[in-house]
């Protein structure tokens, strides 16, 4: 299928590597300029080289998105986007009651402020433009609660529920805003979370990981390439018509009818 987005401008924000990387590469086979961010050298020049031997073009923006410099660095690297692909690293796994204010305003900093902040910086001119695609990647955790995440969660849940009405105020202008909930996808982040249980279960790594995986009933850990594919979807020209919406990726895990 024709995304129809070739030659748009993007910004994919923490793109160096897992599921931001993915999307990335998504966006670039579809023909859109990319803008990537991490703070990696080693990463951004993997990530570059992997976008250009697509036939894309990448500029790289090595940069904190959690500080004002970090978003100032990549709005100036590309000033109007036409696509704004939300994405950063989350709070490590931790038992809530050893979390004290300054962990929390960090980790809502990151998942929620950050977002909404670059949101605000390009969302008018995307509804001037006639066209915009915002997708936030948040985490199968707003939904379902994942033990030692819960700062990362309710961050993320807050940004969906102040996204709700802000999306449906530029949807006339052909300007979507949605968000894509990844479950246990293999990347750097899973297997932490994987030697995180690991440590406080005494339990093998192994016997943990494919313990989780059984739990899906995909029988498997998600490729990052699918849900790269997914976000580059809700930026294409054929999603116009989606707006507000959570699209869940978890192999089946979460089990509900709606």
């Amino acid at each position: 299928m024709d995304l129809g987005i070739a030659g748009r401008k993007a910004i994919v924000c923490a793109s160096s590597r897992g599921l931001g990387r993915a999307c990335a590469l998504a966006l670039a086979e579809a023909g859109c300029d990319i803008v990537i961010n991490g703070r990696d050298d080693a990463a951004l020049a993997e990530t570059e080289a992997a976008i250009k031997a697509l036939g894309g073009q990448a500029a790289i923006v090595k940069a904190d998105i959690s500080t004002h410099e970090g978003q100032k660095a990549l709005l100036t690297a590309c000033p109007s986007p036409d696509i704004l692909v939300n994405n950063n690293g989350g709070p490590p796994r931790k038992d809530f009651r050893t979390l004290d204010r300054e962990a929390m305003l960090q980790g809502v900093t990151q998942n929620m402020v950050t977002p909404i902040e670059l949101i605000q910086a390009v969302i008018d001119g995307m509804a001037e433009r006639g066209f915009g695609r915002i997708v936030n990647i948040t985490s199968a955790s707003v939904k379902m609660p994942i033990e030692g995440l819960d700062l990362s969660s309710g961050a993320r849940a807050g940004l969906t529920a102040f996204l709700a009405g802000v999306c449906r105020t530029v949807a006339s202008r052909n300007v979507t805003i949605n968000n894509v909930l990844p479950g246990k996808f293999d990347t750097d982040r899973l297997r932490g979370g994987l030697r995180w249980a690991a440590e406080n279960s005494g339990k093998p790594y192994d016997e943990i990981a494919a313990a989780q995986a059984a739990q899906v009933p995909a029988n498997r850990f998600g490729n990052p390439e699918e849900f790269g594919k997914a976000c580059a979807f809700l930026c294409s020209v054929h999603a116009g018509y989606i707006t507000g919406q959570s699209l869940l990726i978890d192999g089946g895990l979460f089990n509900s009818a709606f």
